[in-house]
């Protein structure tokens, strides 16, 4: 009974141990996307936006800014290389560790492999860390300290602790844990081989979709690009207001929200097209057919807008197809540019849009059709239905759930029309019915620099997002009786 409670005690410490290196292994991961936490920055002519990823996979995002240094031999080249070589070690070594962490939810001979992962990718991370060092005294034996501006990064003592800690606790965790059995086969439950499979798709939306929300701090700084963001710009709610009370940009607010709905609102009215299509393309009795319409049709999703513009101009521009061919046959005497012009504006880039995205967007319903029990067909068929009424009673009311969801999702994303579309086709003739919010977040950002207002924008759009994605779940239990969040 004592030897067995014994065991039972050492296997929850083991437990604990490998809890604890799982966690500082995630926070280790989430750090090599900061840029304050960096232990590579020890000079100020490495960009403080660098963040230890981009300095280990780019090696000239690491040198940018220091071409002239090392040109005029204020430093070696050879220092960030070395630089380079150990930032890319410290990833390694994070990686290691982190498949350690993952094969410790396996069975004893997985735990056992992770842990030898974790050993050797701390150590790895630890030495390389060590290996910053020296390079930071290399810079520091510059002949023009003013402009090479050495310093040593806070980022290094965090990676140093962390990879430390996490070296004895896996080596800890390596001798106390019980050797497999002979035989004995790498193994891991189902439910953790799920959960690892969908760890780098839940790493990625934290990365690109969460991560960025950081950004929004720049709506209360008056800040400039390329300036240092320091508590003495703070403003406040200066940019929000300013965003209403100002007479052009609530002039410009209104209109580009009157373009967003409008367009979100014709989408929606058609977003019925692609289930019909599904429908109608699964009655298409030649296989071969139905496999070359829909690839037909579902190319032009991977057709970037610029090459569809480039397609629009080549038809429908003053020297493109229609206005030559009417010409030649004698109906115009003279070519009229179809794509300038503000009339239909909308309903041409409908058009677009649903060109490109019918084939697409119908490939959910053609899972959909393919979801449907077939049993109900032969039932439809007993009782004397046809094909038409086949899809009115059976494809149809399968398809409708699906549908509805879509639809849920499209209403929570009204505000978002993407940008590319209308950068692309957008001119001086029709910016007044084409601007859409995307695009005027773009305008306000990139092209007018006025980050701290495009910030606020953009931060409202999502904020009425979410909001509008909970009420369209809370409508859609209320009346269907399911939830989509």
């Amino acid at each position: 009974m004592e030897e067995s409670l014994a065991k039972s005690q050492e296997t929850e410490k083991r437990d604990i141990l490998s809890m604890i290196t799982r966690v500082l292994t995630l926070i280790a991961v989430f750090l090599l996307f900061i840029p304050g936490a960096n232990p590579t920055k020890i000079n100020g002519l490495i960009s403080r936006n660098i963040s230890l990823f981009t300095a280990g996979v780019s090696y000239s995002s690491l040198t940018n800014g220091s071409e002239r240094a090392i040109r005029m031999e204020w430093v070696n080249e050879s220092t960030y290389q070395i630089l380079y070589v150990m930032a890319l070690l410290m990833l390694i070594g994070i990686a290691l560790v982190a498949a350690g962490a993952c094969m410790s939810l396996g069975n004893r001979k997985l735990k056992n492999l992770g842990s030898v992962f974790s050993v050797i990718g701390s150590a790895v991370a630890v030495a390389a860390n060590l290996g910053v060092y020296p390079c930071y005294q290399q810079f520091c034996t510059s002949e023009r300290l003013e402009k090479v501006e050495p310093s040593f990064p806070m980022g290094f003592y965090i990676f140093l602790v962390m990879d430390i800690i996490l070296l004895v606790l896996s080596v800890v965790i390596l001798i106390r844990q019980p050797k497999a059995e002979k035989g004995e086969k790498c193994s891991m439950e189902a439910k953790y081989r799920l959960f690892l499979l969908l760890l780098p798709f839940l790493m990625l939306a934290f990365v690109f979709s969460y991560l960025p929300l950081w950004g929004w701090r720049y709506a209360f700084f008056d800040y400039n690009s390329g300036e240092t963001l320091s508590m003495d710009k703070f403003v406040g709610f200066k940019w929000f207001t300013y965003l209403f009370q100002n007479a052009a940009t609530r002039r410009d607010i209104i209109q580009v929200m009157r373009n967003t709905l409008v367009m979100s609102g014709l989408n929606i009215a058609t977003s019925w097209v692609p289930m019909f299509f599904a429908i109608f393309l699964n009655e298409i009795r030649s296989k071969k057919f139905r496999r070359f319409v829909q690839t037909v049709t579902t190319i032009p999703n991977f057709i970037s807008w610029v090459l569809v513009y480039a397609i629009a101009l080549a038809i429908f521009s003053t020297d493109g197809f229609i206005n030559t061919f009417a010409m030649s046959m004698g109906w115009i005497t003279e070519g009229t540019n179809y794509l300038m012009g503000n009339s239909f504006t909308w309903l041409k880039m409908l058009a677009w849009g649903m060109w490109k995205g019918v084939g697409w967007s119908a490939i959910i319903y053609i899972a959909g059709i393919s979801g449907i029990d077939q049993q109900l067909y032969e039932a439809a068929i007993v009782d004397g239905a046809g094909r038409f009424q086949k899809m009115r009673y059976v494809t149809l009311p399968g398809l409708l759930p699906t549908y509805c969801v879509m639809l849920l999702m499209a209403v929570a994303g009204i505000l978002s029309n993407g940008m590319d579309q209308y950068l692309v086709f957008s001119n001086a003739t029709n910016s007044s019915t084409i601007r859409v919010l995307d695009l005027y977040v773009y305008q306000l950002g990139i092209v007018s620099g006025s980050i701290p207002l495009s910030t606020v924008v953009s931060m409202a759009k999502s904020i009425i997002s979410v909001i509008l994605l909970f009420s369209a779940n809370g409508i859609s239990k209320a009346i269907r009786g399911e939830s989509i969040v």
